[in-house]
């Protein structure tokens, strides 16, 4: 699968989330040429911070091989990882990292810090940021805007 294949499934979780009434983030992870993790946000229904797309599809993924090393695998998500969620994916051993949206307040791919790439971890996957940027970007950005509607 491309990774513009790949973002359109992150996509489709992020709209799911966001129909659901969470910030509309989606995530898959890939391995040998199929999604094997999904997830979108569940921090509002599950009442848990830890539950963001990236953590979701990378326990999925995980089950999936039966390992915590995600080594062979690809994570692609709608907007720049967090620092949590970076902090999963150095964990996680995956190769690659391919997101959609930057996110300048929070981002740790390279708008805040780059966590992935921090010279002094053990682990640095690749990085390819903006894949279908503007779709991502205006998914997100329309819900916070109909948020502020709301108030």
């Amino acid at each position: 699968m491309t990774d513009g294949e790949l973002m359109a499934a992150a996509l489709e979780e992020a709209r799911n989330a966001g129909g659901a009434g969470e910030v509309p983030i989606g995530a898959v992870v890939a391995h040998a040429g199929s999604i094997i993790g999904r997830g979108g946000n569940r921090t509002v229904r599950d009442n848990d911070a830890t539950t963001h797309a990236e953590v979701i599809a990378i326990r999925a993924a995980s089950r999936a091989l039966g390992s915590w090393r995600l080594e062979g695998c690809t994570l692609v998500v709608t907007m720049e990882p967090c620092a949590m969620c970076a902090g999963a994916i150095v964990l996680a051993r995956l190769d690659r990292v391919v997101f959609g949206a930057w996110d300048d307040k929070a981002g740790m791919a390279g708008s805040v810090a780059d966590l992935l790439r921090h010279p002094r971890l053990n682990h640095r996957p690749e990085v390819l940021g903006g894949v279908c940027e503007e779709e991502c970007g205006t998914l997100v950005r329309a819900f916070f805007q109909a948020r502020r509607a709301i108030r």
